[in-house]
């Protein structure tokens, strides 16, 4: 079973990517709506977070764990791996960065975030660990997550904040832009509208789903413990009805959300 958690309902595009790529493994996923966004809290308090989504994953029989929150993957992840070390952790940040350098041609590259994941400074450290040429732009987006949540894709404000965000990173020369939160690729569309066709798009999802696949192919021992077929098993520590409305649009097919209490 791949247990994927978030601090909300964005991770559910990572679930979508795996189902794409992976569709014969069990997936349960755990998004902490009633915390939600991580992105303004402390590195103590997600990492305290964190630790408590991975336990209630691993008790329901995960065998990987995915994080698809950039928020913990910029902070908690050493500790996950430390506590529990007897697991595969998989996170969002490294793939894209990798991704990145990849389609950079004049190696200025953009990133979009929660505040938490830019003020962490986790991908200017991984790119000038690999090739200290790289030039990294960093802008927050704080507005962005909530404006999703709330089912504002098409909405002028949501493309008037997004081409606000945009334009210092535009007027750096940047030609690739990492969407540094999973909840983005619900308005790719928009922003690669406003970024323009020059620049190319860094979509998470896409990447550790990608990342996923081959650990599990090279790694035939690990499949035989997976559990095969069966639909995603979607957990939330908070439900309202808009919550499943904006759930189905994330994983584009209906679904049910069950109530849990961490605490």
């Amino acid at each position: 079973m791949i247990g994927i958690f978030d601090s909300g309902l964005g991770g559910l595009t990572v679930v979508k990517e795996i189902l794409n790529k992976l569709p014969q493994y069990k997936i349960i996923y755990f998004g902490d709506t009633a915390r939600t966004p991580y992105g303004t809290k402390s590195a103590e308090t997600v990492t305290r977070y964190a630790i408590e989504n991975t336990k209630f994953l691993l008790e329901k029989g995960a065998k990987i764990i995915v994080v698809a929150c950039h928020s913990v993957s910029s902070t908690a992840i050493p500790v996950l791996k430390e506590l529990f070390s007897d697991i595969p952790f998989f996170e969002v940040v490294t793939p894209s960065m990798k991704k990145a350098l990849k389609l950079t041609k004049n190696k200025k590259i953009g990133v979009i975030g929660t505040r938490t994941t830019i003020e962490s400074k986790i991908y200017d450290r991984l790119f000038a660990s690999v090739d200290p040429k790289i030039k990294l732009y960093s802008q927050p987006a704080p507005l962005l997550v909530p404006l999703i949540e709330e089912g504002w894709l098409k909405k002028p404000e949501t493309r008037r904040i997004v081409k606000k965000y945009l334009i210092p990173l535009k007027m750096r020369g940047i030609d690739t832009l990492i969407l540094g939160c999973t909840h983005y690729p619900l308005i790719k569309k928009i922003i690669q509208e406003k970024a323009g066709k020059r620049i190319k798009l860094v979509d998470p999802s896409e990447e550790i789903a990608l990342e996923i696949k081959n650990f599990i192919e090279i790694n035939p021992e690990l499949a035989k413990d997976l559990v095969p077929d069966g639909e995603p098993e979607i957990f939330v520590s908070d439900i309202t009805p808009n919550f499943e409305k904006i759930a189905q649009l994330f994983l584009g097919r209906k679904i049910t959300l069950k109530k849990i209490n961490l605490e």
